[in-house]
């Protein structure tokens, strides 16, 4: 049986990349299903790339193919990598960081360059398009069992490429972590504080809490109360709520908080959430 392929990329729906990475795919084998994670990753974010992958990679069954073109190094030495995770999935991908939260949060079991053989016949001419050349392509033949994990090429005995993910902490009266992306339809703003340690210091249903969020010398300072969900509080008002990958995340409800608050994404946003005493 054909594995799946999902597709996760910053080219949009603006020109044919797309379009012309599904050919090669149905090219290779017209009966493989592709299904677009999302094509909206910013512009050669790496870092958002590597976040959306670990959002999603784990609800998918074993076995299935992401191929994850974030690739602002596109024809360089960077290294074009299949990674297959502890969990049974394989990621086709550029070296480049894209893999950084799935081995911190799944592990990967081995990861494996892809031999210059492994690539569109007609593309030799060309670096600027991996996407289609090599990405796409060695992801149909992984996919429908033209090629094997093992014939991929030569074990990667180096590290990874991987970048900062700052570890939360907490004291007797203070959670500090970073905020680790945003919700840019809504506007909310994720941070990596696990929830419960935001419930242990919960007094009561609407305790209220000081929130400090600092960026390169800038500090933003609000108060929010620590709810189930946006409407529990009013309209406009700071909201405190758990997210679905069990996270301390901050919102306004009906209201872009990363818009009114200008905050963005990073290890260099960092967010303290402290109890009131007053």
């Amino acid at each position: 049986m054909n594995k799946l392929i999902t597709m996760m990329t910053d080219w949009t729906y603006a020109e044919g990349a797309i379009g012309a990475c599904k050919g090669v795919i149905k090219s290779i084998d017209s009966s493989l299903e592709i299904i677009d994670i999302t094509h909206e990753i910013p512009a050669y974010d790496i870092y958002a790339a590597s976040f959306r992958l670990k959002q999603v990679l784990p609800f998918w069954p074993k076995e299935t193919v992401f191929m994850v073109v974030v690739d602002p190094g596109v024809g360089t030495s960077r290294r074009p990598v299949v990674a297959k995770t502890l969990s049974g999935h394989f990621i086709v991908t550029p070296d480049n960081g894209t893999l950084t939260h799935i081995n911190a949060l799944i592990g990967l079991e081995e990861v494996r360059i892809i031999d210059n053989k492994h690539r569109l016949w007609s593309s030799h001419h060309t670096n600027v398009f991996h996407g289609r050349d090599i990405f796409a392509y060695v992801s149909a033949k992984l996919s429908s069992d033209q090629l094997s994990f093992e014939d991929i090429g030569e074990v990667l005995v180096d590290p990874i490429i991987t970048f900062e993910l700052k570890e939360p902490s907490r004291d007797h009266d203070t959670l500090q972590g970073m905020i680790e992306i945003v919700d840019p339809n809504f506007g909310n703003a994720w941070t990596n504080i696990p929830i419960q340690w935001l419930v242990s210091f919960q007094s009561n249903e609407h305790t209220i809490f000081d929130i400090l969020i600092t960026s390169q010398g800038t500090t933003i300072h609000l108060k929010a109360v620590f709810a189930p969900t946006f409407g529990h509080v009013s309209k406009g008002e700071c909201v405190l709520y758990h997210n679905e990958l069990d996270h301390v995340a901050i919102a306004i409800n009906q209201e872009s908080f990363i818009k009114t608050y200008n905050v963005s994404y990073g290890p260099e946003w960092i967010i303290e959430i402290r109890r009131t005493h007053d």
